[in-house]
This record gives C-alpha cells, sequence and structure tokens, in this order.
C-alpha cells in the first residue's frame, strides 16, 4: 500500500536540525535524502506556508497570503488573522471560495483520503483542507469531510506535552488502524517555545529535543509499517526558522505620523504585518502613496527589502489582490547571548507595549528563518544522500503525488524523486 506521511517540527531552523545533537533527525538523514537548500516562502510564516505545503503552490496561486491578510471592503481592505478558525467562513463569504487551487485533501480525496493533526493556530490547521475534503484535527476546531464537526475532536493543549499526546495518538489511530493515503502531523513546537525564550536557551533547545523525540516515535512506526508490506514516503521537515528580536517597530503608526496615511481609519492603504515582514495593500498601484512610501521606508534603519507590485511575481505573490508592497524587516548574522546567529526586527501596526526583546520571531526574508530543513526517505530517495539543488515547501505536495502515483502537472512545485536537468 503505497502511502506519504509528513511530520513537521514548526519553526526549527536547518541549521539547527542539522547541526545539533538530534537523533531521530540523524537516523532519518541516515534512511533517505536532506535537502540543504531547502527555503521558505514569503512571509515564511505557517498560516500560508500550510497552504502551499498542502497545495504545491506559491501564495500568488492558492492566494493565502499570510497569518494575517487583507480582503477588499467597500473603503479599501480590512485586515484579518488568518489564525481564526472562522476565518475561512469569512473568506469564503466575502469572496465565494478559499484556496484557488486544490489541495492534497481534495487530490487523494478518492484513493484513501487525507488525515491531518495539526498543533499550531486553527487557521493554519484548516489551510491544509478549508473545504472539507478529507479530515483535520485540532485543538480549537476537528472538521470531517463536508466540513462537519468531527465525531472524534482532539483534545490538547499548545505546548509540547500537548504535541506529545497528539503523536501518540496519530501514531496509534492514523498511522497504524485508518492508514490515509497522505497523513500529516504538524508539531506547534519547537515554534511555540521559541516566540517566548531565546534561541539557544535551555527551554529552546529541550523543545527542539522533544520534537525529535516525537518524530522518532514516527519512525520507529513507519518503519514497522514498511516491514509488513506498505510502501511509506516520509517527510520530516519545517516551515520556517527563527532569528532574534533586536526591536519591535509601529510601522503603521510612523506611517500616519509621517503623513502618508490620514489615520488608524484610513482603510485605502493597509499595513498588515506578518512578524518580521508586512504587506502594504492599496487599491491602485498608481496611486502616489507608494511611491513616497518607498522612499520613506528605504531611509529606515529597521526595513529590509522592499518588493514593489511589479516585481511581486520573483516572491511568489501577485498584486491583482491588492498587495502593492512587500517588506522583510531589516535582519544581520549578529549572535544572541546563546550565540545563534540571526538578529531581526519585527514589524507591529501601532503597539509595542508588553513585548519582550531577544526571543525569536520569523515572517520576514532573513538568512535564517527562510531556511527550514526537509529529509525525504522511502522509494525514489538515497539512504544518507545529500542534495544541494534548491528545493522550496511547495516540492512537498508533488512530491507526496508522486509517489501516489496521481498526477503532479499544474503545481508550481516539482517532484523531488528526480534531480533537476542541469541543461535545462
Amino acid at each position: 500500500m503505497k502511502r506519504a506521511v509528513t511530520v513537521i517540527l514548526d519553526g526549527l531552523r536547518a541549521d539547527h536540525a542539522f547541526g545539533l545533537d538530534l537523533p531521530n533527525i540523524g537516523r532519518l538523514r541516515s534512511a533517505g535524502t536532506s535537502f540543504t537548500a531547502h527555503r521558505a516562502i514569503f512571509p515564511s510564516a505557517t498560516r500560508a506556508s500550510s497552504a502551499s505545503v498542502a497545495t504545491g503552490c506559491w501564495p500568488t496561486r492558492h492566494r493565502l497570503h499570510g497569518n494575517q491578510m487583507a480582503l477588499p471592503d467597500a473603503s479599501g481592505f480590512i485586515s484579518y488573522d488568518v489564525g481564526k478558525p472562522e476565518f475561512f467562513d469569512i473568506w469564503r463569504a466575502r469572496s465565494g471560495r478559499t484556496l484557488h487551487v486544490p489541495t492534497l485533501a481534495e487530490r487523494v480525496r478518492d484513493i484513501g483520503g487525507g488525515i491531518v493533526f495539526a498543533n499550531a493556530s486553527p487557521g493554519a490547521a484548516l489551510a491544509h483542507d478549508p473545504d472539507g475534503h478529507g479530515h483535520v484535527y485540532h485543538r480549537a476546531i476537528s472538521q470531517a469531510p463536508g466540513r462537519l464537526p468531527a465525531s472524534d475532536p482532539l483534545h490538547v493543549t499548545l505546548s509540547p506535552a500537548g504535541d506529545a499526546a497528539m503523536t501518540e495518538r496519530f501514531v496509534r489511530e492514523v498511522l497504524r488502524e485508518r492508514k490515509p493515503a497522505n497523513a500529516v502531523l504538524w508539531l506547534s513546537n519547537p515554534d511555540d517555545t521559541q516566540h517566548d525564550h531565546p534561541l539557544g536557551s535551555p527551554a529552546s533547545n529541550a523543545a527542539i529535543r522533544e520534537a525529535d523525540r516525537l518524530l522518532g516515535h514516527v519512525i520507529d512506526t513507519v518503519e514497522g509499517l514498511d516491514q509488513v508490506g506498505d510502501d511509506i514516503l516520509l517527510l520530516a521537515g519545517s516551515d520556517h526558522g527563527h532569528e532574534t528580536v533586536r526591536a519591535y517597530v509601529p510601522v503603521e503608526a510612523e506611517i500616519i505620523a509621517a503623513g502618508l496615511k490620514d489615520d488608524a481609519d484610513d482603510n485605502s492603504l493597509v499595513i498588515v504585518p506578518q512578524g518580521t515582514g508586512f504587506l502594504v495593500y492599496a487599491a491602485h498601484a498608481e496611486d502616489q502613496r507608494i511611491d513616497r512610501l518607498v522612499d520613506w521606508l528605504s531611509q529606515r534603519e529597521w526595513c529590509g527589502p522592499i518588493i514593489r507590485h511589479d516585481h511581486l511575481a520573483s516572491i511568489g505573490h501577485v498584486p491583482d489582490a491588492g498587495v502593492m508592497l512587500a517588506i522583510g524587516m531589516a535582519s544581520t548574522d549578529e549572535a544572541n547571548a546563546f550565540g545563534v546567529p540571526g538578529s531581526t526586527f519585527v514589524a507591529t501596526r501601532f503597539d509595542t507595549t508588553g513585548r519582550t526583546l531577544h526571543n525569536g520571531s520569523h515572517g520576514g526574508m532573513g538568512a535564517f528563518e527562510t531556511h527550514p530543513f526537509l529529509v525525504v526517505a522511502g522509494h525514489g530517495f538515497e539512504a544518507g544522500g545529500s542534495r544541494s539543488e534548491a528545493t522550496s515547501l511547495v516540492d512537498i505536495a508533488p512530491t507526496i503525488l508522486a509517489h501516489l502515483e496521481l498526477d503532479t502537472s499544474g503545481l508550481d512545485g516539482r517532484p523531488l524523486q528526480s534531480k533537476p536537468d542541469p541543461s535545462v
């Protein structure tokens, strides 16, 4: 029986995955192939990343822009938190649809189905299957086919202990008993812990080791199933990394103070923070404020790369949904108190009070946060292999589909079973 199993250790950057003493990632690397130039999408945030993993497409195709995104309103744009369980209902009501391309859940619906267990935000979980083709289990919302409430909801906490309880149920019920064609286990850690503790601290490293232990539980189970005749492709990776917060910047408040936006109620120009990056929405590319805003941003210490609307395709976005600018906050290789490199600013709209410096964050274009890890073991992947060609989150879905002998055309990514032709 051909099956695919994906385990995501949310927020684990590649230099930690491959550089720390993590025995189970090490085991999988010995059994499969490591992809050393694996990259995140922009923004390097979980909710849009979930949609790209689920669809094999960039945000320009699936249209989920980030952890937050703006939707058109009579007066301009309104920003919404994609992490809320009700977001996809709002998106569906406002636009008549959700993701603009099929998910893995839809593609495998008739050949054994898909089951997702996820402990990040509710919206990130639902991004795998917002239209109810399979099963999604989350501590806040568990959904069966047809978007019906699941009769067997997931009851865990947002914590390493919650990840452990979720993994135990996933291994027992999903892998051994239900055996769907495609199964996804998305841990909340080390991401959740790294947001609250410095990178490299005892708490952060303990969360990484625990996530690695849970991966080992899945590896053990998959190895046992393979021995009794299953043909399982096992993928383990992350969606993004983290960098250390240098300072928080109330971007929209500063833009208003600079006279580039009237006030907080002006919806014709909307700033949508993503963490260490942000998006700027406007109704018209010819809005003269965009040029002035670019000039002003380029002079800010905290501003990094500025991608204008006519170059958004280079990072997987398009302007026809109102996105005029994509901004990465400035980042450096500076190390924190624990010797972990990567220092960055974080964007907010107005408020910076009560926010803790020196913990981890992501969502922009920094070198470490945009370098997640990926290891794949199974048919078509060399044991102990290492490949350095560019890969990204959009390559995961076509790799799964190829293993399941399903069509991979029409996706932005490519199956990783075959190396790219260097002559092309």
